[in-house]
């Protein structure tokens, strides 16, 4: 099991200092293999408690983290497609994946909140066929140097290997999705009875398509002295497939997140 911690990118504490030393902190403990961060794009005001409507962007979050940290690896969870146009969008992960060695992990999802797509002005109700539209060109601009897109053919450079992809929402429609174009599955729950079944249809399919065995990368929501105690939990989830988690535990400063880094890499042992 992958152990990985969420840093805080949203909010008053998510300031250039605070990014930097935790990504540091993390990247110099054995036991940690990840760090992911959120995305949001337009928080509306009702909405903004806890953030204050502050959300800095993951992809910018994650190259400077890249220029930070040597031996980490560096993810999205998730990153929304539908909030972006599918070129640039590629070619910032091929440019993040690039630039970071190697390290990134592309978590990806649908969206829900109606009030982002609204912002952003496109159709909410598109949004699957946006993932997949999005998906598709992702994968073809990591298989070739060459790739043509809207009848215009291009160099696609720098085109490193693509990082893993781990697509996020609910069974069915995000396991097939999945099989169709990632390495594996990002789901909040942390529930291992409740993840066995989709797990397991996750592997079928998987199969079916004839591609190696699933990722599962879970979320796990505690507070600080809670994460000692997570050790069965990880247990019963890696006897269903499980191979990564993510643990988000709120943190107001660097000394607090290594308090959560060090608690965490004990897991590991």
């Amino acid at each position: 099991m992958k152990i990985g911690l969420h840093l805080r990118n949203s909010g008053a504490f998510a300031t250039r200092e605070m990014l930097r030393d935790c990504a540091r902190i993390a990247d110099g403990l054995a036991g940690i293999d990840d760090l992911w961060v959120f995305d949001h794009m337009a928080i509306p005001l009702d909405q903004a408690e806890g953030s204050g409507g502050l959300y800095v962007d993951p992809l910018a979050t994650l190259a400077f983290m890249a220029g930070v940290t040597e031996r980490i690896s560096l993810g999205a969870r998730v990153l929304i497609l539908p909030y972006r146009p599918a070129l640039p969008t590629a070619k910032w992960i091929a440019s993040i994946q690039e630039l970071s060695g190697g390290r990134m992990r592309l978590g990806v999802g649908v969206g829900w909140m109606a009030e982002e797509f609204r912002a952003l002005g496109v159709d909410r109700s598109r949004r699957g066929a946006i993932t997949d539209e999005t998906l598709e060109i992702i994968n073809r601009c990591f298989a070739s140097d060459e790739v043509e897109i809207n009848g215009q053919r291009f160099l696609f450079r720098p085109r490193p290997e693509r990082p893993p992809i781990y697509v996020g929402g609910q069974a069915p429609h995000a396991l097939r999705r999945a099989a169709r174009y990632g390495d594996g599955w990002a789901v909040q729950s942390g529930d291992a009875d409740a993840l066995r079944a989709p797990a397991a249809e996750l592997q079928r399919l998987f199969r079916e398509a004839g591609k190696p065995e699933p990722e599962i990368l879970v979320q796990l929501r505690v507070e600080i002295d809670e994460i000692a105690g997570l050790k069965d939990r990880i247990d019963a989830l890696a006897d269903i497939g499980v191979t990564r988690i993510a643990i988000h535990a709120p943190h107001e400063s660097a000394e607090e997140f290594r308090d959560i880094a060090e608690r965490a890499a004990r897991l590991a042992l």
